[in-house]
């Protein structure tokens, strides 16, 4: 038995029917690159399941405290089968984008079965009809608790999905089940504890982490009254705070999905002339998009909004056995501005501000919710949501934006070349609406994730990204210059035709 890390068990705690507390991936492949060119389910299933079950946590499972009196556990599920996480589905014909973004938007909005390992695999045939992908294709659809990863070792579990090469690697499932069993034992060893003896390692917990706990409370009290200290004589700037939006509404059930894709290299040649980042560019494209779509139906606010954007802290040289190692920045994207330009140099500024927030308990929301014990934090997290109380905030915070660069190469899963990744987020009370940013290879996408009621038109905000885009790229990049026109060949005289013998 190992324990959830503080972090880890929050995703479990803010659990509810229409939060469900997931992330997931959406990879579609041309099978032409494959032997053959074709793929079969049973190669997809074998293959994934022995990648998978490399890593360990993708063979446990939750037990629960009774009464939540602690943190839960993942224990090692002795009737795991591979084949019941990984399932075989197909798209009505003729298959387009716009039914496989339907299909894996109602299958990202179910839940998992939290008795179960937190894992769930779709392989979805007859793609027909894609942009970019030859009848025959197939997608992969993944999702996974965000208690087991967070975008960092997302990127893990993708590579370890994928080979560099058309050519499958080849396994030794002997070998294979031996490295399992011996990384099983070695990080979930421990006797697998009953109700009562649960019940006393909690009560025995408490006791012992009375201390540690009185000791944290402190420090992060501490910490924020520094934070305001430095906030008031101006060494800090004012936290970010935005008006509200259908975006901030409580979400439901129901989910809707669309991305974008551009070229990275645009995007790139945008950041280096107007001096900025990659990631200052795709939340200007962002705002843009925003700004289009609030002020068509008639509901843009005349203040910026504020967009929530994760940290990763691996990144930042924290240490910890968390699966989840993530702050929150929250800053104006400036969707009042309408010059994309003084957008984006107005974002950069922004987001530079939010900066100054990290390592404070303004930026770490999670780490303060994981003071209280699960019994404490779950009944205030469902009052929240079922009480719709994000309806009585004063601001709003309507979207998430994440960026997570992914790999500069091709990749292929099963002979067949992975041509579209995406990822999908999650949606919290309140926040209705997620932007997730990826890179692969020279191709960036957006894609978008929200509640079904507050977009019924998904496509019309992927137009918007991409008008957005279009904006920005033509004010600093300028109008593509119009290829020169090539001279006609000149024709050669005609030769005299033969005159007939008298």
């Amino acid at each position: 038995m190992k324990q959830l890390g503080y972090t880890d068990s929050i995703f479990v705690t803010l659990e509810t029917p229409t939060t469900p507390q997931h992330i997931g991936f959406l990879g579609v492949y041309d099978p032409s690159t494959a032997p053959n060119g074709m793929v079969r389910f049973k190669d997809v299933l074998a293959n994934f399941g022995r990648r998978l079950n490399t890593l360990p946590t993708f063979r446990t499972r939750l037990v629960q405290v009774p009464g939540s009196l602690d943190r839960p556990y993942w224990v090692v599920d002795d009737s795991f089968d591979v084949e019941y996480h990984i399932r075989h589905i197909a798209v009505p014909q003729p298959g387009d984008w716009r039914q496989l973004c339907i299909q894996v938007a109602r299958l990202h909005s179910r839940g998992l079965d939290l008795k179960r390992p937190l894992w769930e695999c779709n392989v979805i045939e007859g793609l027909n009809n894609v942009e970019g992908v030859p009848p025959g294709g197939f997608a992969v659809y993944m999702k996974i608790h965000h208690s087991m990863v967070d975008g960092d070792l997302g990127q893990r579990v993708l590579a370890i999905l994928h080979d560099l090469e058309a050519d499958p690697m080849v396994y030794d499932d002997e070998e294979d089940e031996e490295e399992i069993a011996e990384g099983m034992q070695e990080e979930y060893s421990g006797p697998m504890l009953g109700d009562t003896e649960l019940i006393t390692r909690a009560f025995t917990n408490r006791v012992r982490n009375v201390i540690p706990y009185a000791k944290t409370a402190v420090q992060v009290i501490g910490n924020l009254g520094d934070t305001l200290v430095k906030m008031a004589r101006q060494e800090l700037p004012a936290p970010a705070m935005g008006p509200k939006t259908r975006f901030d509404e409580p979400v439901g059930a129901h989910r809707v999905l669309d991305a974008a894709s551009f070229d990275l290299n645009d995007i790139k040649a945008i950041k280096t002339v107007t001096h900025t980042s990659v990631n200052d560019v795709c939340v200007t494209i962002c705002s843009g998009a925003l700004r289009k779509y609030l002020e068509f139906h008639g509901e843009l606010p005349d203040d910026s909004l504020i967009a929530n954007m994760p940290v990763n802290m691996r990144k930042r040289g924290i240490v910890s056995d968390e699966n989840n190692q993530i702050a929150a920045m929250m800053a104006k994207i400036h969707t009042e501005i309408a010059d994309p330009i003084d957008r984006l140099h107005m974002v950069h500024d922004s987001i530079g501000d939010a900066k100054k927030f990290i390592g404070t308990p303004i930026a770490e929301p999670l780490k303060i919710v994981g003071l209280f014990p699960p019994f404490m934090a779950k009944p205030l997290s469902r009052l929240y949501a079922h009480g719709e109380l994000t309806r009585f905030l004063p601001a709003g915070t309507p979207c998430v934006i994440t960026n997570v660069p992914g790999p500069p190469m091709d990749l292929y899963s099963n002979g067949a070349k992975l041509v579209k990744m995406h990822l999908l987020g999650l949606l919290t009370p309140g926040v209705g609406l997620f932007h997730a940013i990826f890179s692969q290879g020279d191709v960036l996408s957006i894609t978008v994730l929200c509640d079904r009621d507050m977009m019924p038109d998904p496509a019309f905000y992927r137009q918007c990204l991409e008008e957005s885009f279009a904006e920005l790229k033509e004010a600093v990049l300028g109008k593509p210059k119009p290829k020169a026109a090539k001279a006609a060949p000149k024709k050669k005289a005609a030769e005299p035709k033969a005159q007939p013998e008298a």
